[in-house]
């Protein structure tokens, strides 16, 4: 799941906690309203639901198989029993107790809040809001269902709840699986998985307890388990994917003049460092935070992007507030948010590629160690780099920096799934390109500068500032960051035949062309033998691209909505990025 919002900034140093409080107003995020409607009516829902499946088993289909032997399921447990299992039993039913899920999950929003630098407040209250949640869905069940408990020897006295759903169970699974959630999207290194597994397979350690100490049917521990995963799943969408929900994104208070000279060093200026908190974690921030200070940019102000809002707003917002260097932490999807809101400006960026293509920061010639890449940039001269500008229906007008597609390139974007991005890195495309190569050929017009209009069949069409892909792969051979145009591959392939030329024909890196065709001058990529590749290579200015029917588009990376137009243009120097010697 995307991570949460940043309800402020990290403090400067030698700044007192109470001094930076002063200074903010306390605002509601937007959207609060809306969200908490659309959680209650999808709660009223889940209510609904599990209730009318309490009915279902202790109705109409409480004679059928497998509910018809759960009876037996229940006294194999109790003659399963010995003075070990009844031991460990307790302990995984403690783990669900209703005051051991309350203790932990007060303890861990409360550290959420008070340990990190940049409060969560968005974890806390998804971890809080789906427990909670939960625990009225249950009370809702067991008033309206009522299933005797099992007729064996409970170990446990048996409380006035029904029998459906396990509290223990649904709590548990609440707790410890939005506990998983977090861990999953905060944590770094291998770890991650290991602690998100463990947390993952408490849930079902209460489940069994539960059923080995006789208190709840096989159904009910199910019921247990669908009611928790439905309450992490409605608050865990409403907080972290829908959007509605923004913060603003604060700012430290202004320093006194008194102190200003402290807190930035001479003819340094304000630096903001702008990073996504998914793949850049507190030791990374902490290990760029010694780097800048080491070139002399102190106090940097360090601030969150979020799944609603990936870089622009806030990369906007340092801006207004007198940032005079602004530092990237992120993928090419963090660095297109941020080179939106810094086309034009003028103030300098320093790229740190920290996502899974980074084919601007590996295009420009800079390190892909982070620290390294920001150490380079800081050594380096602001440089000067184009930007395209696109736009079409249904997709308001913004930048891009490295690439934009359509057709099969952007359906890869699509189906790939972030978790094998996370594990296997720039090589889950590749595999989640052998699924889109089924993409259906498309009928396009292109206008490109004062040239006519041509007419194309296409399996895919890429518009790119830069020319190389993961892997050193080239698909844009004659593509420059800062030569005024934008270059355009038309890719075509026929048949087995037809991809294997236009592979070899891009492997050798583009077309075997001496020139570089303009709009007026096109050229058809060449095979060794003269004959002519699916492959086609274009430069222009502007270009209005018209498809048959709508496609699957993406900007560096990130999928957007399908459509039947793109119309892009290069903006000149747009961006200004701090590069080392050589670089681009």
């Amino acid at each position: 799941m995307p991570t949460a919002a940043p309800e402020r900034p990290a403090e400067l140093p030698g700044e007192k906690a109470g001094s930076a409080r002063a200074g903010r107003s306390f605002a509601l995020p937007r959207g609060l309203g809306r969200t908490a409607a659309r959680i209650s009516a999808l709660t009223v829902c889940q209510g609904a639901l599990m209730v009318g499946l309490g009915l279902l088993i202790t109705g109409p289909a409480r004679g059928v198989w497998p509910l018809s032997v759960e009876d037996d399921v229940n006294k194999g447990f109790e003659h399963a029993r010995t003075g070990t299992l009844t031991t460990m039993s307790y302990l995984g039913s403690e783990a669900g107790d209703t005051l051991t899920v309350i203790a932990v999950t007060v303890l861990v929003c409360a550290g959420l809040i008070l340990i990190p630098r940049l409060p969560m407040w968005r974890q806390a209250a998804f971890l809080a809001v789906a427990v909670a949640l939960q625990s009225l869905v249950f009370l809702v069940i067991t008033e309206s269902v009522d299933r005797h408990r099992p007729e064996v020897d409970r170990l446990d006295p048996s409380p006035p709840t029904s029998s459906y759903t396990s509290g223990h169970t649904g709590a548990a699974t609440a707790l410890y699986g939005g506990l998983a959630v977090l861990a999953l999207t905060r944590l770094r290194g291998p770890w991650r998985r290991i602690v998100g597994g463990l947390l993952l397979l408490v849930p079902v350690v209460v489940a069994v307890a539960r059923l080995y100490r006789g208190m709840h049917h096989p159904t009910d521990v199910m019921g247990g388990l669908a009611n928790g995963s439905l309450s992490l799943l409605i608050v865990g969408r409403a907080l972290f994917t829908d959007g509605t929900v923004t913060a603003p994104v604060e700012t430290s208070p202004a320093p006194s003049a008194a102190s200003a000279g402290a807190a930035v060093a001479p003819g340094r200026g304000r630096t903001a460092v702008i990073f996504n908190p998914t793949v850049t974690g507190e030791a990374d921030c902490e290990a760029l935070r010694k780097v800048l200070e080491r070139h002399g940019h102190r106090a940097p102000v360090f601030i969150e992007t979020t799944a609603e809002d990936p870089g622009t707003g806030q990369t906007a917002a340092a801006v207004r507030d007198g940032a005079q260097l602004v530092v990237v932490c992120g993928g090419d999807g963090t660095l297109r948010a941020s080179a939106d809101a810094l086309a034009g400006s003028g103030v300098p960026l320093a790229l740190v590629p920290c996502g899974t293509g980074n084919l601007l920061a590996r295009n420009l010639g800079l390190p892909l160690s982070p620290t390294a890449a920001l150490d380079a940039a800081l050594r380096g001269a602001p440089r000067p780099i184009d930007l395209g500008r696109i736009e079409g229906d249904g997709l308001t007008a913004t930048h891009f920096a490295a690439m934009s597609g359509a057709g099969l390139d952007a359906a890869i974007m699509e189906h790939t799934d972030d978790r094998a991005k996370s594990v296997l890195g720039w090589p889950a495309y590749v595999l989640a390109g052998v699924g889109a190569l089924r993409t259906p050929r498309m009928r396009l017009t292109v206008r490109l500068d004062d040239a006519p209009a041509l007419h194309r069949t296409a399996r895919m069409v890429l518009i790119g500032n830069v020319g190389t892909v993961q892997g050193g792969t080239t698909l844009l051979p004659n593509a420059r960051p800062d030569d005024g145009r934008l270059d355009l591959l038309i890719l075509d392939p026929r048949g087995v035949g037809g991809w294997m030329r236009a592979l070899t024909t891009l492997l050798r890196g583009g077309a075997k062309a001496t020139h570089r065709p303009s709009a007026v001058d096109t050229v058809t990529a060449q095979d060794g033998d003269g004959s002519g590749v699916p492959v086609e290579f274009f430069s222009f200015r502007r270009a209005e691209l018209a498809f048959g029917d709508a496609q699957s588009r993406e900007l560096d990376g990130d999928p957007v909505t399908p459509g039947r137009l793109l119309t892009a243009e290069v903006r000149p120097g747009a961006l200004t990025v701090l590069l080392p010697t050589g670089g681009a």
